[in-house]
């Protein structure tokens, strides 16, 4: 009894900390809906990012620290609103991944996330909407905003990145919803400022419709050069089809929602061969990229060809990273104790720690060390609205898959 009482005493002048408690983490994202393609790929990468992080927590402080629980937003804003509400009431979770749609991530927000004071980090949604909403510092993204995919969506037809490829007149056609409406408007302005006319820019609605021959007769009559499809893969695959075969129009340009393996299925690799797209992305020699592809093939066989993969996967690491600070500081593990140390074990200064490297950086922070991740889609800085300035790549439909064709660095776009 006194060797026990006297290890105890020892363990407490120590400073030495019990074994973690799990932490619960939502994961929100889309396995039905328009956005249903994304989903399955995206949550094998959170889950990468999870069983990394508790491998390192095994080996430094003697247990796992955290636990993703996934749940089908059906890119719906009621649905992913009524998710998110069972995920903080029922699970008790601290954090919450998602979701994809710009739609459904503002509604979660607003609606259960802020005033639950949980954390919410999207990995997916784009719209510059995003970056005036966050008040109370409880949402954030590791994806940049579409106030810079729609500049370089003007560079690119506009002729100033790919040599051949330029349009005097474009027309869009965009789902009628905060991600479709901003990224609409970027792009109109980037081009325009660059000398081009957009003839129509025509909303769709965001529940998917049996046709489209209505908006695409608006967007196609002033018969514009190229036709800019800012919408899902749940839309897109009909109203694409559309304007091939009943308006025998095919000069397509596409971006992230648009970049799909489903879009090639449904309407032959043959009839989007070489069309270009933009989407947020990651620089190839980016070492953290590459690091979580070969992760991600050594886990599930592939590389992912969809976009968004690599954002979930920095959403989950630095979420699991806070939680790790939260544990080591002795605070109870809460939305706002996680909240608060984000930008602590994110943004510099610190001492640089890359994907995978989990832990390196928990016994960084058990030292006292200050540490900064960098992630698979790039810096992971979070500024005071919860944004991230990741690169934008421009990608191409070629021989029935999806292929990068160059990346615009965020210091190499313009602010417009």
């Amino acid at each position: 009894m006194k060797k026990l009482l006297t290890l105890l005493a020892v363990l407490l002048l120590s400073g030495a900390l019990a074994q973690p408690q799990v932490s619960n983490v939502g994961v929100l994202l889309d396995y039905t809906g328009a956005l249903a393609e994304f989903g399955p790929a995206m949550r094998n990468s959170a889950e990468l990012a999870a069983a990394q992080i508790n491998a390192a927590a095994e080996a430094v402080f003697g247990g796992p620290i955290i636990r993703l629980i996934h749940e089908d937003s059906a890119t719906s804003a009621a649905v992913g609103a009524d998710r998110a509400r069972k995920l903080i009431d029922v699970d008790g979770v601290v954090a919450i991944v998602g979701s994809l749609a710009s739609s459904v991530t503002v509604a979660v927000a607003e609606a259960v996330t802020a005033p639950a004071r949980v954390v919410q980090i999207s990995p997916a949604s784009t719209s510059p909407l995003l970056t005036f909403l966050n008040d109370n510092d409880f949402l954030f993204r590791t994806t940049a905003s579409d106030a810079l995919q729609g500049v370089v969506a003007g560079q690119l037809a506009r002729g100033e990145i790919v040599p051949g490829y330029s349009f005097d007149t474009a027309a869009t056609i965009f789902v009628n919803n905060p991600y479709g409406q901003g990224l609409n408007e970027n792009f109109v302005r980037s081009f325009e400022a660059r000398g081009g006319r957009v003839l129509a820019a025509v909303p769709h609605p965001e529940e998917p419709q049996p046709t489209y021959a209505a908006q695409l007769e608006q967007a196609l009559a002033g018969n514009p050069d190229v036709l800019v499809a800012i919408s899902y893969p749940g839309q897109a695959t009909v109203y694409l089809a559309e304007s091939r075969d009943l308006f025998g129009f095919t000069s397509w340009q596409f971006v992230d929602g648009t970049k799909s393996i489903r879009i090639i299925e449904a309407l032959g690799a043959e009839t989007v061969e070489g069309l270009l797209g933009t989407a947020p992305g990651a620089d190839p020699e980016w070492a953290g990229n590459e690091l979580f592809l070969a992760a991600h093939e050594a886990a599930y066989g592939t590389r992912p060809a969809l976009p968004f993969n690599d954002t979930v996967y920095d959403a989950v690491a630095v979420i699991g990273l806070a939680i790790a600070k939260a544990y080591l500081d002795g605070v109870e593990i809460t939305g706002e104790a996680v909240r608060d140390r984000l930008r602590e074990v994110s943004n510099a200064p610190g001492e640089v720690v890359g994907v995978g490297a989990f832990e390196e950086a928990f016994r960084l922070l058990q030292r006292g060390v200050a540490i900064n991740y960098t992630g698979a889609a790039g810096e992971v800085d979070f500024d005071q609205h919860g944004d991230v300035l990741t690169p934008v790549e421009i990608w191409r439909y070629a021989g029935g898959a999806i292929e990068v064709v160059a990346i615009r660095r965020a210091d190499e776009i313009p602010l417009e």
